[in-house]
């Protein structure tokens, strides 16, 4: 796919009916990290008024924290989770009060979902929230979407909102994914670097990640950073939805497709929504370990994977469940859902499909992971799905 011109990206966010915003906790946080209503106020007046012009709005917000932890008497964003947690319920209150606040003087009504990964990670949530947000912005609302930090584990989590927002956009299909911070777009070095320049476009994010140079938050409000934001635009890249990089003071040049920040183009067409949460928000539950041909047959996009090409499989799962296909090498594969539970798959494995009909039976002549309930992946097993690149979705 030939990547578009800067100024067709551009003029797709113009146009986009349904927007992600993903703001920042820095975004509304005054030099000491206290929320600050005067800040929060500029950044609706910018949504709302894409909001007012026709677009469907979605606001992922971080700031519970920051919105707290002033409340509860410390001078600065606890350190540990338990105390985070505790002031994100505190704070959490305080930030949606605010939001209703400044909405509600353009006649536009919010309402709030807190999710955590496990939401995303299991389909029947997944539908759940699809169902929910679509019919908020059915509805005219703006949902305000946070992470449920009260309540996600530290084991679980979604870790950052730039992650979050991605995903929020796969759910909601969405047009265009904008993400608000502190800095100005995307830098060739960390901006403190005299010799940064930014970059205004990024036909092709997958080359970026590999090249630019790019540090942590620098705010030390949030807990993100420019790597969080590139991880999530090249997740919407992969979903066919453009990614504008701005500081959130472009908030409203950004949302109209103004030359500010960075835009990131999408590479391919939008997949369908199964198959983006089979690659992005599925979290899997064990491996599937394929044979030399059988993985080279998945590899090129146009096979299942079968019983006979199976040499084994770990961890504990059931039918329908994600799971990782690799190689006999220990590489990532493809991603996708089991037609069968994991202890089932031992006596399955190197079986012809003559062989399971008359061994155990017609319920078992069906491929062990459909080519349609699979996503690509490349790269080597990690410490989760967000380290490996998906293909294919």
């Amino acid at each position: 796919m030939t990547s578009p011109r800067v100024d067709e990206v551009r003029s797709c966010v113009a146009q986009a009916r349904t927007i992600v915003v993903k703001i920042g906790s820095s975004s509304p946080a005054g030099d000491s990290g206290h929320l600050d209503a005067r800040r929060l106020e500029r950044l609706v007046g910018s949504i709302a008024h894409a909001r007012m012009s026709g677009a469907r709005i979605v606001v992922v917000s971080s700031g519970a924290i920051a919105a707290g932890f002033g409340l509860l008497g410390f001078p600065s964003r606890p350190r540990d989770v338990v105390t985070q947690q505790a002031t994100a319920s505190v704070g959490q209150g305080l930030l949606m009060a605010h939001y209703e606040t400044a909405f509600a003087r353009y006649s536009i009504r919010v309402g709030q979902i807190l999710l955590t990964a496990q939401n995303t990670i299991q389909a029947s949530q997944y539908r759940n929230a699809q169902r929910t947000l679509s019919r908020m912005l059915d509805l005219g609302v703006v949902p305000i979407v946070n992470e449920n930090d009260a309540l996600a584990s530290n084991e679980i989590r979604f870790g950052d909102n730039d992650h979050l927002s991605a995903l929020v956009a796969n759910i909601v299909r969405a047009d265009a994914l904008v993400l608000l911070t502190d800095v100005d777009g995307l830098y060739t070095a960390p901006p403190s670097d005299p010799d940064a320049r930014r970059i205004g476009y990024v036909p092709d994010i997958a080359s970026v990640l590999r090249t630019v140079d790019v540090g942590g938050s620098e705010s030390g409000v949030g807990t993100g950073g420019m790597v969080t934001k590139l991880e999530a635009a090249r997740i919407a890249a992969a979903s066919g939805i453009p990614t504008v990089l701005a500081s959130a003071e472009d908030a409203g040049p950004a949302l109209m497709g103004d030359p500010v920040g960075t835009v990131v183009a999408p590479i391919r067409h939008r997949g369908s929504s199964r198959r983006l949460w089979i690659g992005f928000a599925a979290e899997p539950r064990g491996i599937v370990v394929a044979d030399a041909g059988a993985a080279h047959a998945v590899a090129s996009g146009r096979a299942s994977l079968l019983s006979a090409g199976v040499v084994g499989a770990s961890g504990d799962f059931s039918a329908g469940d994600p799971v990782w296909i690799d190689d006999e090498n220990g590489m990532h594969v493809a991603k996708g859902l089991s037609g069968f539970d994991s202890e089932e798959i031992p006596r399955m494995a190197g079986r012809k499909t003559g062989e399971l009909r008359r061994e155990l039976g017609p319920e078992y002549v069906h491929p062990v992971v459909h080519r349609d309930d699979l996503v690509l992946v490349v790269g080597r097993p990690s410490d989760g799905a967000r380290k490996t690149a998906v293909d294919g979705v």
